[in-house]
C-alpha cells in the first residue's frame, strides 16, 4: 500500500500542480483580458484626446485667420477713410460749383459786371484748385462713349452728326474723388 499511497500522493500532487497551473492560467487570462480592456480603454481615451486636440488646433487656426482678416479689413477701412476723408465736404460743395459755373456763363454787358465776374472767376478757380488737390476731377462727357458707371442718361436723341451711344450734351457735370464717382454726369445720349 505504500506504493499505492506514494502513487496516489504523486498523482494528487500532479493533480494539485495541474489544478494550480490551471488556476494560474485562468488568472493570467483574466489579467490579460483586464489589461486588454484597459489598453482598449486607454487607446479610446488617447484617440478621443487626439481628436479634441486637433479640433482645438483647428479652432486656434480659424481664430488666427479671423483676427488677421479683421486687422486687414480695419487697415483697409482706415486707408479708405483717410483717402476719402473730404468726400462729404466735396459733395456739399458741388452745388456751389454748379452755381459758380452758371454765374460765369452770364454775358457781361458793362464794366462793373465784368470786374465782378472776374472776381467770381478767381474765387471759382481757387475753389477748383483746392478741390483738385484733394483728388476731385471732373468726368469727361461730351463726345465720349456713354458709360453707365460715370454717366446718367436723362435723354436720348437721334443725331446723324454723332455715332450711336455717344454723349451729345452734358446737363450737369459729374465728378470723381480719386477713383470713386461721387456724382455721375447727367447727359443726353445719341441712339
Amino acid at each position: 500500500m505504500t506504493e499505492e499511497r506514494k502513487e496516489n500522493t504523486v498523482q494528487e500532487e500532479t493533480v494539485e500542480e495541474l489544478f494550480d497551473e490551471a488556476i494560474e492560467n485562468i488568472e493570467t487570462e483574466e489579467l490579460a483580458t483586464e489589461m486588454t480592456a484597459e489598453e482598449t480603454l486607454l487607446n479610446e481615451t488617447i484617440t478621443e484626446l487626439e481628436e479634441k486636440l486637433e479640433e482645438a488646433e483647428n479652432q486656434k487656426h480659424r481664430a488666427q485667420a479671423d483676427l488677421a482678416n479683421y486687422r486687414r479689413r480695419a487697415q483697409l477701412d482706415k486707408e479708405a477713410a483717410h483717402k476719402y476723408r473730404a468726400q462729404g465736404l466735396i459733395t456739399d460743395i458741388l452745388p456751389v460749383l454748379d452755381n459758380f459755373e452758371r454765374a460765369l456763363v452770364v454775358e457781361n454787358p458793362d464794366e462793373k459786371t465784368a470786374s465782378f465776374l472776374q472776381g467770381m472767376e478767381m474765387v471759382y478757380r481757387q475753389l477748383i484748385d483746392a478741390l483738385t488737390k484733394e483728388g476731385l476731377e471732373a468726368i469727361d462727357a461730351v463726345g465720349t462713349t456713354f458709360d453707365p458707371n460715370v454717366h446718367q442718361a436723362i435723354m436720348q436723341v437721334e443725331d446723324e452728326n454723332y455715332e450711336a451711344n455717344i454723349v451729345v450734351e452734358e446737363f450737369q457735370k459729374g465728378y470723381k474723388l480719386k477713383d470713386r464717382v461721387i456724382r455721375p454726369s447727367m447727359v443726353k445720349v445719341n441712339q
